[in-house]
Order: C-alpha cells, then structure tokens, then sequence
C-alpha cells in the first residue's frame, strides 16, 4: 500500500528538535541524522570522557540507525545511500573504520562533509536512506 508513514519515534528517547526520526514513503523510508546519543538519556555516551570519541559518537549513531530500521522492518543491507557529516574532516578515516563494520559491498552510495558544528556538539551525524522490502537484483 502507498503512503506517508512518520508515525516514530522507532526507539527510546526522542528527536532533538521538530523532526521525525524517520518517514517512509511507500518503499522508501528516509532516516534522519543520527548523533552519537544514548537513546536512554539523550546524551553522548562518552559525556564522562575529558574529550569526545567520534568512534564512540560513530557507533552509537549507526546503532540507533540499526534500532529505527529494524523497527521499520529494513536492515543496513537495504541502506542505499548515506550522508555522513563531521565536525573535523581528519576523522574521515576513523568514522570509515566503524561505518565498514555495519555496512558491507555493495555499499549504499554515500557523501561526507565537514561542517561548522553539529546539534549538541557532536562530532558526527549519520543519515540515511532505506528500502523497506525486498532489494531484486537485475
């Protein structure tokens, strides 16, 4: 059936601003940035640390990822495309080295930016875009 799903949040915790964590669209569903946020406390996991880890933050964005796609009935083999956006570019390397443990070939089509901050000065956010079903193919 066709239509317009944003009826999320997906997983604990909510959005930090006036925004679905994802919508789905047919087929289609489209995920929001997703921080390094425990979705308990809506904090940075490595808060207790004297400086952010932006593998920790990596992580725990793709696992929050993982809950909303599970909860949408897709999985990361179903991602076709990402957008990866860093606070500091010289950590292209170190996100890589996670984003390479959630994803394998073929890999979704994806972007990476560096960008001036981040909500809640993260050091990474991840979005993304994912079919909801059976990928055929051709």
């Amino acid at each position: 059936s066709s239509g317009i799903n944003a009826e999320w949040p997906l997983r604990p915790g909510s959005a930090i601003g006036p925004y679905s964590q994802a919508v789905q669209v047919d087929n289609t569903l489209y995920i929001s940035g997703q921080l390094g946020l425990d979705p308990k406390t809506m904090n940075f996991i490595d808060d207790t640390d004297d400086f952010f880890d932006v593998q920790k933050q990596a992580k725990q964005a793709l696992e929050n990822m993982g809950a909303i796609l599970a909860a949408a009935g897709s999985s990361f083999d179903n991602v076709v495309k990402t957008t990866v956006l860093l606070k500091d570019i010289k950590d292209f390397s170190k996100v890589n080295e996670i984003y390479a443990t959630f994803f394998k070939t073929p890999y979704p089509a994806r972007a990476a930016y560096e960008c001036a901050n981040l909500p809640k000065y993260g050091l990474v956010e991840i979005e993304a875009i994912a079919i909801v079903g059976d990928i055929k193919d051709e």
